[in-house]
């Protein structure tokens, strides 16, 4: 699909949540291969519009090779499209679900992830939402990109932020547990 409004061509969905789609696109002028995350909502409102856009800023100020790359933030119809790095990676969950990680293959994906996690932190950034399904590997090259800073806030505005007590941000599962209060006590 091209749309005639849009400098890229739309090759395949990756993924869909509640918010966003997720494209795999190619770039025209010179065909490079990205990711488009667009919000879902035809009409979206104020604070999607501030998380999308917040996830814009935080990845452009992230210079880390673990991190996925933000090119762009367009305009796309009536909501915004994130135009991010394609490296041709699958998700962990993928992978997992596909018995695709031997032991040497595992160890390398905690250890980058580790490495990419203490970069982030380092940057006085909260991702919030590290689960399998945010960490892509590219199995032949060893590339790992943490992805989907959609939650994610910096250190100095998370003490700012109040969140209301019954509304958790985040994969459950993943959640840290005094987020949840599911702590023994």
């Amino acid at each position: 699909m091209i749309d005639s409004k849009t400098n890229y061509q739309i090759i395949a969905k990756v993924y869909e949540s509640d918010n966003s789609l997720i494209y795999r696109a190619i770039l025209k002028p010179d065909n490079q291969a990205i990711i488009l995350k667009i919000l879902k909502e035809n009409y979206p409102t104020p604070s999607q519009l501030t998380y999308y856009r917040q996830e814009y800023e935080i990845l452009r100020s992230l210079n880390v090779n673990t991190i996925i790359k933000a090119y762009d933030l367009q305009r796309y119809e009536n909501t915004l499209a994130i135009l991010l790095e394609d490296f041709g990676g699958e998700s962990l969950k993928l992978l997992i679900s596909q018995s695709q990680l031997n032991l040497e293959n595992f160890l390398t994906i905690a250890i980058k992830t580790t490495e990419s996690l203490a970069a982030i932190h380092q940057a006085n950034i909260i991702h919030k939402d590290i689960n399998p399904a945010n960490i892509v590997y590219h199995s032949q090259t060893g590339q790992l990109k943490i992805i989907d800073f959609g939650i994610s806030t910096r250190l100095s505005q998370e003490f700012l932020t109040v969140l209301l007590p019954h509304q958790l941000e985040g994969t459950l599962a993943y959640i840290a547990p005094e987020q949840t209060g599911r702590m023994n006590r």
